[in-house]
């Protein structure tokens, strides 16, 4: 990092006290004294600090190798030693670690930790509240949050403090939500000039694909559909029949539970039919996502469901500029162009736990992420891997190529820092800020900018929920959202044919869905009113 992460030539320095203050079995927990924290500037500690760390490993790169916390550690006297069980474990190690409190000093990028989880931690004493941090020793903070509002009030809890700093993204791929697209190769040997605008004009292009070669291989192995489950591929389907969610979601200020709606109902009768046709893998409920991956490059499927088309058919990125992205469709019950959004942003992505000795210095080790530069930096890694300096200005980035044995950027990128595959603590900026585009970034914007943008909505915004109501939303969830995935399954592969559907209807009713629809329509009434 060197100069290029300093603040200011001067710098203030703030005496932090810290003194142990427990009793029983704590009194011989270790603690900090006369730590002395920088509020601009690096180093910002002077003497050496060390804290633990638990986060979920999405990159399966462990974090102690990573060159984004070797360099940081160098830069500002903080280390740490971390506890990083994979992803798909994080949420059962956090629980155990809360139940127990058993607690590492920072809980970085959390999965599925709601705003309950927060507020309910919080109140406890569990998780630090960050407010006052902030305004100390979080200007980067406190000024994103000062100029959205929007952010700040969706990471204050009900009590009125916020728990946890957020992850915002500006790039324009910050409010995709399973992006699909098509194998352009198949779309060139079919002839194929305009892409689909409805689903009925989908069913019959899903037909060339399964009856017409065009892969070219004089085999009828093509699959039209291909998916692990419905995750990648379900958003585009509900949105062409007027949904935003598969669960809750906010329409002109009434909030609605979408798997009861009329609408979920033909958009089950529409992907049974693809798949009693073979438009939809019989596989799509029991492979995994190297079986998909490997269908995928193996040039067998036409429609595909990724955050990049490449993901799945191996290409380079500049292959894969000829994969275009779906446009929204409508359907026979809704003729409304809709593509679901996130916000941008996620609570969430970074808690103090009570055991945390530093919590001056925590905040501003974080607090230098919501800068542009702090954002590529914990986005892209330290200069001199995926990028360097064009010019002695530092005004411009250039991107370094790949080191040998990596075929995409996000394979090596992964090995670098731990925002991949999480919702990391940072601000991360335009694509433009941290590299020049290349020709596969510029076709994503283009993309967007066309298919995308213009037909945002977000499903629900993020909302503050009561500690108490979200223990209610908590036990109607264990059931509820199993169920749900189940009968789209059975429905989809007709093990439950659809005239079950009133039965399906009662039966979801019956789990209280009438009292979660209204705690979220209050947390949604409260947070507008806000």
């Amino acid at each position: 990092m060197g100069n290029r992460v300093m603040m200011s030539v001067v710098t203030i320095v703030a005496a932090c006290f810290i003194s142990a203050c427990s009793s029983g079995a704590e009194e011989d927990k270790q603690h900090a004294v006369d730590v002395e924290v920088r509020k601009e500037g690096f180093p910002i500690v002077d003497e050496e600090i060390t804290m633990t760390m638990m986060g979920p490993n999405a990159q399966g790169t462990e974090w102690k190798d990573m060159p984004f916390f070797q360099d940081y550690a160098e830069e500002t006297n903080i280390h740490f030693e971390f506890n990083t069980p994979p992803a798909s474990d994080f949420g059962t190690n956090l629980n155990l670690a809360l139940s127990s409190g058993d607690l590492d000093d920072i809980i970085y990028g959390p999965i599925d930790l709601t705003s309950g989880m927060e507020g309910e931690y919080g109140e406890q004493g569990l998780f630090l509240p960050l407010e006052d941090l902030i305004e100390e020793y979080g200007p980067n903070m406190k000024k994103v949050l000062e100029e959205r509002p929007d952010i700040k009030k969706s990471i204050t809890s009900a009590d009125g403090h916020i728990y946890a700093l957020p992850h915002i993204n500006t790039d324009h791929r910050g409010k995709w939500v399973n992006p699909v697209w098509y194998n352009g190769k198949w779309l060139d040997s079919l002839g194929v000039e305009e892409l689909p605008e409805s689903t009925d004009e989908l069913y019959d292009l899903l037909i060339q694909f399964r009856d017409e070669d065009p892969n070219e291989n004089g085999e009828a192995d093509e699959i039209p559909i291909s998916s692990e489950g419905m995750d990648p591929i379900r958003m585009l389907f509900l949105n062409a029949f007027g949904l935003k969610s598969q669960g809750i979601e906010e329409i002109d200020g009434e909030v609605r539970y979408a798997p009861i709606t009329e609408n979920y109902k033909e958009y089950l009768i529409y992907m049974n039919r693809l798949y009693e046709e073979n438009l939809l893998d019989p596989e799509t409920f029991s492979q995994s996502e190297d079986q998909v991956n490997a269908k995928g490059q193996e040039n067998k499927i036409g429609l595909l469901g990724g955050y990049y088309s490449y993901f799945l058919t191996g290409e380079a990125n500049d292959e894969a500029v000829n994969n275009p992205m779906t446009v929204p469709l409508t359907s026979p019950v809704s003729d409304e162009l809709i593509v679901t959004a996130s916000q941008g942003f996620n609570r969430g992505a970074f808690i103090l736990t009570e055991e945390n000795p530093y919590p001056e210095a925590s905040i501003r080790w974080a607090d230098y992420f919501y800068t542009e530069d702090g954002g590529v930096y914990l986005d892209q890694g330290p200069e001199g891997y995926r990028w360097e300096w064009a010019d002695e200005e530092k005004n411009k980035r250039n991107q370094l190529p790949l080191p040998e044995g990596y075929d995409n950027t996000e394979e090596y990128r992964k090995t670098l820092t731990p925002s991949y595959g999480i919702a990391a603590p940072f601000l991360n900026p335009p694509l433009e800020v941290k590299e020049e585009p290349d020709a596969f970034a510029l076709f994503t914007i283009d993309e967007t900018e066309e298919k995308r943008e213009p037909y945002y909505q977000v499903a629900i915004p993020e909302v503050s929920i009561k500690r108490e109501e979200q223990k209610e939303i908590n036990t109607i969830e264990v059931d509820l959202e199993s169920y749900v995935e189940q009968m789209e399954a059975k429905f989809i592969t007709g093990v439950e044919p659809i005239s079950n559907w009133d039965k399906y209807v009662e039966t979801i009713k019956g789990m209280g869905i009438d009292r979660y629809v209204e705690i979220h329509q209050e947390a949604y009434d409260n947070w507008r009113s806000n």
